[in-house]
């Protein structure tokens, strides 16, 4: 079935009555055809000065359903005249490539050489994926993949490495217009639809270009006399399911940019990546545990009541469920986003711990070391530890770092939230803590 449509005329039988489905009747007949890819396909793109040179590199099509990943590979072995072969890995296993390869390389004795599709290229495991390389090397195959997946994380980085990677972009508005006008130019007959109506089918879409014409092609069969609003267009079509893989690239896409939303103090936005993922069928305990997350990394004493805030959303979504939980989870959110920002108590963890990997097995000072045994009492365990309560202004001075290492700064509060008063009592104890020194040092020089 074609992934991508001509912005001109059609490639092959345009009657209606061939039984053909609408996105096959109007699948395009060269690359100047494909629309949404100029950027790959146009004169200065990639395939574009491929095919001008008239030689192909391996690659990699990376990109969502219905962009034109099958229509641009049977485009691009015709442009060069290439024999094309396509397997698909959910159904084809090592037998069906062994055979796949064996054929091109018969062809290739005989003067023609093969480009070899592959769909759903990150299906294949990574030993499979192995059995391309030989092929592709000595020139047997000019290997095309299709993939929705990112290629970093489901193709091996050897055959990464003999191919192109090609990003196809979700067809826009205007793309997606064109195919209407394109189906509704083939077919004779206006889709029975008010303007509203007709930009609700094509947001529907999602950027797919298939699933636009197969909603088309419904509406077309039905035969409506009279236009459809917005309301009864929903009603009549089934309502597509967001693209969303809980363990795949667009979970990953979607947390990045909530997580980036809220450290920017962007609240309408991260309500909008909380949306996408909640109504995808993310689980609402993964999100309330990221942005628990999210609350000591981005806030932390900041505001403190950040974190407070996200674990009661959490005791609020498991008394009530959804959906009427998930409005407390919404409320965390706002709060984050809103909240006085601070990555101090996160750059501290990660300096303390270096620190404490570096510095190995020191001892504190005795001075605040417990005695409970006479022994440790008199080796001097707990000799002149000053009990800060009744120093004056709570504050004793006393050294707590072991003698071989100097006192090191990893917590440094930002001046937002209330780290700024944080920091005004930091810097009232250093004074404090250089004025007492500076006592003991008078005393020890008399």
């Amino acid at each position: 079935m074609a992934d991508l449509f001509g912005s001109e005329a059609p490639a092959a039988d345009t009657t209606s009555g061939d039984g053909s489905p609408l996105a096959e009747r109007l699948r395009p007949s060269s690359l100047e055809e494909v629309i949404g890819q100029d950027h790959l396909t146009g004169e200065d793109g990639a395939i574009g000065r491929m095919v001008k040179a008239g030689k192909l590199s391996s690659m990699i099509l990376w990109g969502p359903p219905g962009t034109g990943k099958t229509s641009i590979a049977r485009l691009l072995a015709d442009a060069v005249g290439l024999r094309f072969v396509a397997l698909s890995a959910v159904f084809s296993g090592v037998a069906d490539l062994k055979k796949a390869f064996a054929e091109a390389r018969k062809m290739a004795g005989a003067g023609q050489r093969t480009l070899l599709f592959v769909d759903e290229i990150h299906r294949f495991n990574r030993a499979q994926q192995d059995g391309f390389l030989p092929y592709v090397e000595d020139g047997t195959i000019t290997l095309v993949g299709a993939t929705t997946e990112n290629p970093s994380f489901e193709l091996n980085a050897a055959l990464l490495s003999r191919a192109q990677v090609l990003i196809l972009r979700r067809l826009d508005e205007a793309a997606l217009t064109k195919l209407l006008d394109r189906a509704e130019g083939l077919t004779g007959t206006k889709l029975p639809l008010t303007d509203d109506a007709r930009a609700a089918l094509i947001a529907s879409a999602d950027g797919d270009g298939r699933f636009l014409l197969n909603q088309a092609e419904t509406l077309f069969d039905l035969g409506l006399d009279d236009q459809l609003d917005p309301p009864a267009l929903a009603k009549l079509l089934q309502r597509r399911v967001a693209v969303y893989d809980k363990d795949r690239e667009g979970h990953y896409n979607l947390i990045s940019a909530l997580h980036k939303a809220v450290r920017g103090s962007d609240p309408q936005a991260a309500l909008y990546y909380l949306a996408r993922m909640l109504v995808a069928g993310e689980e609402p305990l993964y999100l309330l545990r990221r942005l628990v997350r999210m609350a000591s990394e981005d806030i932390g004493l900041a505001d403190p009541n950040a974190l407070v805030q996200c674990l009661a959303a959490k005791d609020a979504y498991d008394f009530l469920g959804s959906p009427e939980g998930e409005l407390a989870i919404v409320q965390a959110t706002l709060y984050l986003a809103t909240a006085p920002k601070s990555n101090a108590a996160y750059k501290a963890q990660k300096a303390a711990f270096r620190s404490a990997r570096d510095s190995g097995s020191l001892m504190p000072p005795q001075n605040i070391l417990n005695a409970p045994t006479k022994l440790m009492k008199d080796i001097g365990y707990g000799k002149d530890y000053t009990y800060d309560h009744d120093a004056e202004n709570g504050f004793s001075g006393d050294n707590y770092w072991p003698e071989e290492l100097s006192p090191q700064t990893f917590y440094e509060p930002v001046g937002r939230g209330l780290e700024a008063k944080i920091a005004e009592r930091l810097e009232f104890w250093e004074k404090q803590r250089a004025r007492l020194r500076g006592k003991a040092g008078g005393a020890d020089g008399v």
